[in-house]
């Protein structure tokens, strides 16, 4: 079983990398710390960097997982290689880019990157927000397939990922730790991030971003509002290039495993994605860029 510790970071491909710098600085708040090679690393939390954009063609690159040691990845290279998934190890240049010690990089069955990684850099520094957006962690990441049943079947098979709740067929909302979900699948017919998500200190910081958001001409994609799942109040909206952002308030943590039931939510059914009743339309996906060879951007 591959133990997962947390998630790390998303690389994403941006043909107009000076817009998407102020989108995720100005608009999301976060701290930019400058660029190497053509990468630009946005910083949120006490990770080097929790968003890397890469200059280059628009569209997700990888999404970061973090393991326990380097014992740690050998052991998940052997158990994907026995599962029919084909690994690649990066170059140490491409580790110092993503300010890791080691990765190996695979394709989920639906085409979506992952790099596991190992010794990530952590910043024990404040971090220095562009604007106060109550941000103070990188929460949660979310890709897409066309199945989220046999997604989360593909994980738990191989991760220590348990499922939390599902909304019908519509999205697997999945957990490898106390949090309701760190990683979760949603319904598209291609590979992609559906959204990347920030955890804010308060409900207060919730509204004001909407107000700041709306007022600066952001497109939201839904809420304000409140998930019945993992409690969390939301507003998710639309950045560059269709990658989608999430901020959310006061997420569900499932502490004793063996007493969770999983729930179904029918995603037809009215507040069950808003329990306030807000309109629910799909959010945005930022396709995956194909590459077929395991080659790293």
């Amino acid at each position: 079983m591959i133990e997962l510790k947390d998630i790390q970071y998303v690389r994403s491909g941006t043909a107009d990398v000076t817009e998407a710098i102020r989108f995720a600085t100005e608009i999301v708040g976060m701290q930019y710390r400058g660029s190497e090679n053509g990468v630009h690393y946005l910083r949120a939390d006490s990770r080097h960097h929790c968003l890397a954009y890469v200059e280059g063609t628009a569209g997700v690159l990888s999404s970061g997982l973090s393991l326990a040691d380097h014992a740690a990845l050998v052991a998940a290279e052997e158990e994907l290689i026995l599962a029919g998934t084909p690994v690649r190890w990066g170059t140490a240049q491409e580790a110092r880019s993503r300010h890791v010690v080691e990765f190996i990089e695979f394709n989920d069955p639906w085409g979506n990157r992952f790099d596991l990684v190992i010794d990530a850099e952590t910043d024990a520094a404040p971090v220095e927000f562009s604007r106060r957006a109550g941000i103070i962690e990188f929460g949660h990441l979310c890709v897409d397939a066309p199945d989220p049943r046999a997604a989360y079947e593909w994980w738990a098979s191989l991760f220590n990922i348990k499922i939390s709740d599902w909304i019908g067929n519509k999205a697997a909302l999945m957990r490898f730790d106390a949090v309701h979900h760190k990683l979760a699948v949603f319904q598209g017919d291609k590979p992609g991030l559906c959204h990347i998500n920030f955890q804010v200190e308060s409900i207060d910081d919730i509204m004001r971003s909407w107000h700041f958001l709306v007022n600066n001409g952001v497109e939201i994609e839904q809420g304000p509002g409140r998930h019945p799942q993992s409690t969390a109040i939301f507003i998710y909206f639309k950045g560059p290039e269709g990658l989608t952002y999430e901020y959310s308030y006061g997420v569900r943590r499932i502490e004793d495993d063996a007493a969770w039931v999983p729930r179904y939510f029918d995603p037809e059914l009215p507040h069950s994605i808003d329990m306030w009743g807000g309109p629910t339309q799909r959010a945005t996906t930022q396709y995956q860029i194909e590459d077929a060879t395991l080659q790293v951007i």
